[in-house]
């Protein structure tokens, strides 16, 4: 079968060809705006990428256009495959029906943390030999490639994995289908990390957002499993408007009561300690650090349990994991100047993003570089919420062209130390004047960022 998909570079939906493109399909794909990794990643499987969204591509006559949430009505493309009654169908749904279908699915949902703790979760799984398959909207470092089909396991020689571990967005499914796009995947095992207001652009408020949670509640099976963040109002909330499903929690309670997943005993190193039911499991050693990373690897500790991996093993396979490319990833060293790549952009992310930063670097200066590209912070929804994400950092540079709201009126309360620029150069140049020897440069986007940060490696070497 040949697939076309429509706006292949985003993260999910090139995900989606990389797994048709593995299950022996002919894959092509357009987008716009296409950056590195998933443009690298799609190149090197082979895969043919088209700039743009030209009517002229259905002289392509694939047998069906798979549609990833960035189309919209007005796409010439689109316009084209509609006017001409061709087939097409969500990437949600192509991929439940041609990948899920049968398999034990652990969907990993949350406002933050479901990149890293599906990669965690994933390699859990690996470690113990269970070769299950992957979609992860990053590129998880154990493997190098952000989706594959389950392999055959250590165990059994004979048959393919059952196992299969997905990132469950709760973005809209299209534009022809707005629901959330994990509820299409049906899981066996569902973890439900965190839940805040996000995406303003299709979510009214936080109560939209906890009913299609809800919904994705309704899709487990009464025999699997819920793996749920205790500490979080609004999924205890989620769970009391109906749950047919067994729940075990991670995070303190806030009871005296030990049960459920919690980390203790948590050194300076970032290392700590795993109880379950207040019973010791093991203790983590990695190269990992903040309460937001212990709290993704409880969650998926417990989702691992769930499909037989013994507490131990995956403690130690956590022990081995790299973290997700761009999650606090160290993109060059010049002149004893480190710069960082990190995805966060929600405040609470870059509040853990900064911390997690400080705990790691002390007293050395962090100059924080900040793009609000998301359609959330775009609109404006969050940006009161800024200037105290941003207050570990020493330095604070924000790009703020094509925003709909005054950066600088926003960063008044740490004027101080912050600074907008509208234009990338201008930036990059006002970075350099800045920074000495020792600092850390760490730039959070969940977009490409115009390069800025090869710009500013390149301009710190001259």
């Amino acid at each position: 079968m040949h697939i076309h998909i429509l706006g292949i570079c985003g993260t999910f939906m090139g995900g989606i060809a990389a797994l048709a493109k593995q299950s022996g399909h002919k894959v092509t794909g357009c987008d716009a705006n296409v950056y590195p990794p998933m443009s690298t990643q799609l190149e090197a499987q082979g895969i043919k990428l088209i700039e743009g969204f030209s009517a002229e591509q259905t002289s392509l006559d694939p047998d069906v256009y798979v549609i990833g949430n960035v189309v919209s009505r007005g796409n010439p493309l689109m316009e084209e495959i509609l006017n001409r009654g061709l087939p097409y169908i969500s990437g949600p749904q192509w991929l439940a029906e041609n990948v899920l279908q049968g398999k034990w699915v652990l969907a990993v949902a949350g406002t933050h943390g479901k990149t890293t703790t599906s990669s965690m979760l994933a390699w859990m799984l690996e470690y113990a030999g269970l070769a299950p398959g992957f979609l992860i909207g990053g590129v998880p470092q154990n493997f190098s490639i952000s989706a594959r089909l389950p392999a055959t396991p250590r165990q059994d020689s004979k048959s393919q994995s059952p196992f299969f571990v997905i990132e469950a967005d709760e973005y809209d499914t299209a534009f022809f289908d707005k629901r959330s796009k994990f509820v299409h995947y049906r899981p066996r095992t569902a973890v439900l990390n965190n839940l805040e207001f996000d995406h303003a652009d299709i979510f009214a408020d936080l109560a939209a957002i906890e009913t299609q949670f809800h919904h994705l509640i309704r899709t487990v099976p009464g025999d699997g499993l819920i793996v749920s963040n205790a500490k979080e109002d609004s999924l205890k909330r989620v769970i009391q408007r109906g749950c047919w499903t067994a729940v075990e929690v991670f995070g303190d309670p806030g009871s005296k009561e030990k049960y459920g997943w919690q980390a203790s005993d948590v050194e300076i190193d970032g290392s700590f300690a795993v109880t379950f039911n207040g019973q010791i499991q093991g203790r983590v050693q990695w190269e990992l650090l903040g309460e937001h990373n212990r709290m993704n690897a409880l969650a998926a500790l417990a989702a691992a349990r769930h499909v037989g991996v013994p507490a131990d093993v995956a403690i130690a396979a956590l022990g081995e994991f790299k973290n997700v490319k761009r999650r606090m990833e160290v993109y060059g060293v010049v002149n004893d100047i480190t710069i960082y790549d990190d995805f966060a952009h929600h405040p609470t992310a870059i509040t853990t993003t900064v911390e997690g930063l400080r705990a790691k670097v002390g007293k050395s200066r962090i100059l924080a570089v900040l793009e609000p590209r998301s359609n959330t912070m775009k609109l404006g929804v969050m940006k009161n919420a800024l200037p105290a994400s941003l207050a570990q950092a020493d330095r604070v540079f924000c790009y703020g062209a094509d925003l709909g709201w005054d950066a600088t009126e926003v960063l008044a309360p740490i004027r101080d130390k912050a600074s907008v620029h509208d234009d990338l150069a201008q930036l990059v140049e006002s970075i350099a004047a800045e920074v000495k020897a020792g600092d850390h440069i760490l730039i959070m986007s969940n977009g490409g960022f115009g390069g800025v940060h090869q710009k500013l490696l390149t301009r710190l070497r001259a």
